[in-house]
């Protein structure tokens, strides 16, 4: 199902949900402590035989002028989870309603995992 936006007598502009998925995932892969989007178990597994997602992690429920994103995402170690969501939240909900002009009612996060590995930095390679 696509949203359709009468921009003026010329015609129609009509935007897939793959498309608003795509700007909320962007929007959140600027979140610092955002390790990654997740698809769950299924879409997870379904990547590693080789099955890509452009949307992964972002569940979109279009409705006539609205639209409720689902996002699902694992934080990094140490990040203030309640601070992070705001932040995901804020980010979402901008990039969508500025680049659609399609109203954002609710930017929903789910929290599915912590990733706690740490980077090596340089300066500790050369130590070695």
């Amino acid at each position: 199902m696509e949203t359709e936006i009468n921009v003026n007598e010329m015609g129609q502009v009509k935007i897939a949900p793959e498309v608003i998925s795509l700007i909320a995932s962007m929007a959140v892969s600027e979140v610092q402590g955002v390790s990654d989007l997740t698809a769950g178990f299924t879409g997870d597994m379904l990547e590693k035989v080789g099955v890509k997602s452009p949307g992964k992690g972002i569940k979109v429920q279009l409705g006539e002028n609205e639209v409720l994103i689902d996002v699902y995402l694992i934080v990094e170690y140490g990040v203030v989870i309640p601070e992070l969501a705001k932040e995901v939240q804020r980010k979402v909900k901008l990039s969508v309603e500025t680049m659609t002009g399609i109203n954002v009612t609710q930017v929903n996060v789910h929290i599915q995992g912590v990733n706690f590995q740490k980077e090596v930095k340089d300066d500790d390679k050369l130590k070695k």
